[in-house]
């Protein structure tokens, strides 16, 4: 009788596998958001740090994306854009690091 008892106290739950299955998942989406920040670099993101990125560098699809406080900006050079709202600009030379950390600007 006693093992009985004990029985019908779990089995009174029908949802206790569902709310199972969403802690699984709200576990797996978190892993899944870790994984894809650490993958693509982002973690100056989520710092407070100011930073600028440039993307795919020297090519016609380059961006530039600045953090600046808690704004985030999105500089796409192109020879369509507007002079007068101050988004326009040209390469006007390399930069190049050497092995010991200095920065040589060559001007073109």
């Amino acid at each position: 009788m006693r093992r009985k008892i004990l029985r019908a106290s779990e089995d009174d739950d029908p949802m206790g596998v569902v709310s199972n299955l969403f802690d699984v998942a709200m576990v797996f989406a978190v892993a899944l958001m870790v994984a894809l920040v650490t993958r693509y670099n982002m973690t100056e993101m989520l710092s407070a740090e100011d930073f600028t990125v440039v993307k795919n560098p020297g090519k016609d699809n380059m961006e530039i994306i600045t953090k600046e406080g808690q704004q985030i900006n999105r500089y796409t050079p192109s020879a369509d854009s507007d002079p007068s709202d101050g988004k326009r600009g040209k390469r006007v030379g390399v930069a190049y690091e050497l092995e010991n950390g200095n920065i040589i600007y060559v001007p073109e």
